[in-house]
């Protein structure tokens, strides 16, 4: 029974001796295991305080380049401000400048035309002066040297009439079989008589004569966008409720008529709406060129004509020689030309061609140089048209040799429908040539954009690039112009040089 308990008491100390080591080894482990986690802990800790740290200097660092970026800005905007005001104020002072130059000009203008008066009336002096001597040494009064001149001047002409009259007479008797046909035609065209000159102006009626003060504009700025575009003159004068339109090109004032007509009726005038009507005018003449290029052929029998043919006949509606419309000249020269053909038995159909396009040169001779004749011939020889239709076109004035009896029967019938006499053909194409050779010499000088010949000739209008030319340059540039117009032109009276220099801003609001 002793052992048993003393066994008993020692397994008793055994487990508490063994639950004071387990209770003693579990202290440890947890004091070492907390030990641990407060460092990871503080460690831990010591990363997010030093990220912080990072973020907070990068947002620092990011603070202050913004900051220095709007200080930078702050400081180009006020640069960009102090360029503009020094911009201003050159522009200031340049207008100031020109102001002043132009106030000089004027007086100087002024001056000069008094100067001018006076020697003209120095002149007139001496021209009576001198014509008073004249008579006084000749003895004749001017009557009588005038009567004198004239009575030379018929016994010539009398004379080289009667040498004419007998170089045809041997010419017909040597060639009468071949050129018996031609006598025929020759005197039919024999009948021609004169008519009035050409019409180069078109009127536009008015509702009233306040519509005249709204196509000035402010300024004349209307008017001269008018011109400009279309490059045509207007007159806005006493004429009561009417504007004259006046140009050598007929496309160009019937364009400039009738944009001038819907402005009219319209109301709205001003420039960007200038801009638009003519552009719409410009398409409506084009469709209407075609139509009556189609309608003439059509009327006249003559079938299969290439397009730019048509073209160029449906232009002669807006072109008028002497009195009498080119198209309609050409319609009735082609009748008659087929009527003459039928007669004789010649060709009907190349007569009828030959008679509706004789004139087609018309339609471009302020373009190319040359007779109207002549230039037809090389249209049709440029679009493969065959030599005789060639070259009944291009003889119809005896500028060529007709090759053929259908040209000379087209020579008889423009004579017939036109009446125009040989004698006055060559003052319409001289001036033809000149307002063209006008043009020319303006579109030579460096700068110029176009250039339009009004006023019959009295003036070339000259646009020119605001970015080539400066407004002093533009006063050089119409002297250069004027002094090369004196040198290479021969002209009555004087041309009026006129350059315009304008510049535009555009943009949009959104």
């Amino acid at each position: 029974m002793g052992d048993v308990l003393f066994v008993l008491i020692g397994l008793l100390v055994g487990l508490a001796a063994g639950g004071a080591v387990g209770y003693y080894l579990h202290q440890v482990l947890s004091r070492k295991e907390i030990q641990a986690r407060d460092l990871e802990a503080e460690e831990l800790m010591n990363q997010v305080k030093t990220q912080a740290r990072e973020i907070e200097l990068a947002a620092k660092d990011e603070a202050l380049k913004l900051r220095d970026e709007a200080e930078e800005e702050i400081k180009n905007r006020r640069r960009e401000v102090q360029r503009q005001e020094q911009r201003l104020q050159a522009q200031r002072e340049r207008l100031d400048a020109r102001m002043d130059g132009l106030e000089t000009r004027d007086r100087k203008i002024a001056a000069k035309e008094k100067e001018l008066e006076v020697r003209a009336e120095k002149l007139n002096g001496m021209e009576r002066a001198q014509l008073a001597e004249l008579e006084r040494i000749s003895g004749l009064t001017v009557e009588q040297a005038k009567e004198i001149l004239l009575d030379r001047i018929r016994e010539e002409a009398r004379r080289d009439a009667a040498r004419v009259v007998r170089e045809v007479e041997l010419q017909a008797h040597e060639e009468a079989d071949r050129k018996a046909r031609e006598i025929i035609t020759l005197a039919i065209q024999r009948t021609a008589s004169d008519q009035v000159s050409e019409v180069t102006v078109s009127s536009v009626p008015l509702p009233n004569d306040e519509m005249k003060g709204r196509i000035i504009g402010r300024g004349g700025r209307n008017i001269r966008t008018i011109e400009n575009i279309t490059g045509v003159d207007l007159v806005v004068d006493d004429t009561p409720e009417a504007v004259i339109i006046s140009s050598f090109d007929p496309v160009r004032r019937e364009v400039a008529r009738m944009a001038l007509s819907k402005l009219v009726l319209d109301g709205r005038i001003h420039p960007g709406r200038i801009e638009k009507v003519v552009e719409k005018a410009r398409q409506e003449v084009e469709a209407i060129i075609r139509e009556e290029g189609e309608r003439a052929a059509y009327e006249s029998g003559v079938h299969g004509l290439h397009p730019e043919f048509i073209k160029l006949v449906g232009q002669l509606k807006f072109r008028s020689s002497y009195g009498q419309n080119c198209l309609q000249h050409s319609l009735e020269t082609a009748y008659l030309a087929g009527t003459m053909a039928a007669e004789l038995g010649a060709n009907v159909t190349l007569a009828r061609e030959a008679g509706l396009l004789h004139d087609i040169g018309k339609a471009v001779d302020h373009q190319v140089d040359g007779p109207h004749a002549l230039i037809g011939a090389d249209i049709a020889k440029r679009l493969n048209a065959s030599e005789a239709l060639a070259n009944a076109i291009g003889a119809h004035h005896a500028e060529e040799e007709p090759q053929s009896l259908e040209a000379v029967l087209v020579q008889a019938a423009d004579a017939i429908s036109g009446a125009r006499p040989g004698a006055r053909r060559e003052t319409l194409e001289n001036y033809i040539r000149r307002v063209k050779t006008l043009e020319e010499i303006a579109r030579s000088f460096a700068g110029v954009e176009e250039a339009f010949a009004i006023q019959a000739g009295r003036e070339v209008r000259i646009i020119v690039q605001p970015d080539s030319i400066t407004d002093a340059e533009s006063t050089l540039l119409a002297r250069d112009i004027a002094k090369k117009i004196e040198e290479g032109l021969d002209y009555p009276g004087q041309i009026k040089v006129t350059v315009i220099r304008e510049t535009r801003a555009v943009d949009f609001a959104k």
